[in-house]
């Protein structure tokens, strides 16, 4: 009888593992002289009262500059404002992904079609996706707005009323970057065995049981990856609130990115505006810290 079993592979030898170390090292060593550099620079000027404009060279200040941005009320609103749109743009991004990743998986006719046209506001620029929704959301010719008032409902200024303008952006940015998170998901759900749901079949499971104790469990790992990578992406929002509000009305859209712009390029306030840098690293940082060690933990 012919043998069947499979050949393992042999583990590389040690030369061959050093031959690929080589080979990654040049690129890893510029990509940490650069980050090193970049942080370095931004940590030094931080504590300087370095002006552009000045023709007195920068001096250390210390910690006077984060001082000041903590005792800076525009700040502490940008910052909460930052951590609120985050946390809502991440968790309603991976949340809706989920739902429409099960539900195109599930499809049996036309999942090839209704995959790509969930695909396709993702493929836009995000300028381009800002200015589409400017257009649609005017006060003055917006079709959403027409709409509105042929329904016999007020219109709304959605971008220059406290009320609407954090809520609009949400909903624009859900929009366009939920089919990252649905592509991921959508992937992930591929690699699951079908014999599990086939045993929870013959036991009389419901669809229901199924997603909570299969599918769900089965996703972990990739709803986790999910939550980081947007939770990074969405801390770092900048374009759209620049194109839509600029921070406004009273702040209320106001993000630290926003703040870094405002003071960096416009003020030309470099020590400043990297101090600002630097708190928003610090707080990225914590933010993703708690993904980063539920990932490692599961």
């Amino acid at each position: 009888m012919p043998n069947t079993a499979t050949k393992l592979k042999p583990a590389p030898r040690r030369g061959e593992r050093w031959f690929a170390h080589k080979m990654v090292a040049p690129t890893v060593a510029v990509l940490l002289v650069m980050s090193a550099f970049s942080i370095a620079f931004t940590l030094y000027y931080s504590i300087t009262n370095y002006y552009y404009i000045s023709k007195d060279p920068a001096q250390v200040i210390g910690l006077k500059n984060y001082i000041n941005l903590f005792k800076d009320p525009y700040f502490r609103s940008a910052m909460w404002n930052t951590v609120k749109f985050t946390l809502w743009c991440a968790l309603l991004e991976t949340g809706l992904g989920v739902l429409i990743a099960v539900f195109v998986n599930s499809l049996r006719r036309g999942r090839n079609l209704v995959r790509t046209l969930t695909l396709l506001p993702y493929l836009l620029p995000p300028v381009t996706a800002a200015l589409i929704w400017q257009v649609m959301l005017s006060n003055n010719y917006g079709i959403i707005n027409q709409l509105l008032t042929a329904a016999g409902l007020p219109a709304f200024n959605w971008f220059f009323d406290t009320r609407t303008a954090m809520g609009v952006i949400i909903a624009i940015d859900v929009w366009q970057c939920t089919p990252f998170c649905f592509l991921l998901l959508y992937a992930a759900l591929q690699s699951i065995p079908g014999e599990q749901y086939e045993a929870a079949r013959i036991d009389g499971t419901g669809r229901l049981q199924e997603f909570f104790y299969i599918t769900l469990p089965n996703l972990k790992g990739t709803i986790v990856l999910c939550l980081l990578l947007r939770t990074i992406d969405s801390f770092r929002m900048f374009d759209k609130i620049n194109i839509l509000t600029g921070g406004g009305p009273a702040n209320t859209t106001a993000t630290i990115t926003q703040y870094i712009y405002t003071y960096g390029v416009k003020s030309l306030k470099f020590g400043f505006a990297s101090a600002g840098a630097i708190v928003m690293a610090v707080l990225v940082l914590i933010l993703s810290s708690f993904y980063i060690k539920r990932a490692l933990q599961s």
